[in-house]
């Protein structure tokens, strides 16, 4: 079975696509390769939730032994939540998650790094230290594994860094 830190060295940069300011990874390529990894892996979509006229979408992937839960908002190539979304931006949505759920495996996960930090570069801090920080921090609210019906924070576990 591959640890977190050989899937997390997969570079996915040949395989990702930028809208805008945003960097995406394919859901069909990441698929692929989570199936090369583990062919036994499995995902399966969760019930979408309304926040007001907005809607959340969740993707569980289990895979290496373990179940990854992610949740994305529909949203438009700005990453701002789309009002009353249609099919088509739901699937495209439900489709993004799948690919954050398997990234929260390992493959890719990078890409998401700093993806919560403020859009304009004046407010990002400027030390290298502080960045970092704020990384981590990010890393640490996106992996997650879940033990005993409760989620715990894993990103020192699974990085190996403390």
């Amino acid at each position: 079975m591959k640890s977190y830190n050989e899937i997390a060295a997969i570079n996915v940069g040949e395989k990702t696509e930028r809208k805008g300011n945003l960097t995406y990874l394919s859901w069909a390529w990441a698929v692929d390769q989570l199936l090369r990894l583990d062919p036994t892996a499995t995902w399966e979509y969760k019930d979408p939730v309304y926040f007001k006229e907005t809607l959340m979408v969740f993707c569980s992937v289990t895979a290496f032994g373990k179940t990854m839960t992610a949740q994305l908002p529909v949203m438009d190539h700005k990453n701002k939540a789309i009002p009353q979304p249609d099919a088509f931006q739901v699937n495209t949505a439900m489709q993004r998650c799948l690919a954050k759920a398997i990234a929260l495996h390992g493959l890719g996960l990078y890409i998401y790094a700093g993806e919560d930090l403020p859009p304009d570069e004046d407010d990002v801090p400027q030390t290298g230290h502080e960045r970092e920080r704020i990384i981590r921090a990010a890393a640490d609210l996106a992996i997650t594994k879940f033990k005993d019906g409760n989620e715990v924070g894993a990103y020192e576990e699974v990085s190996g860094i403390t």
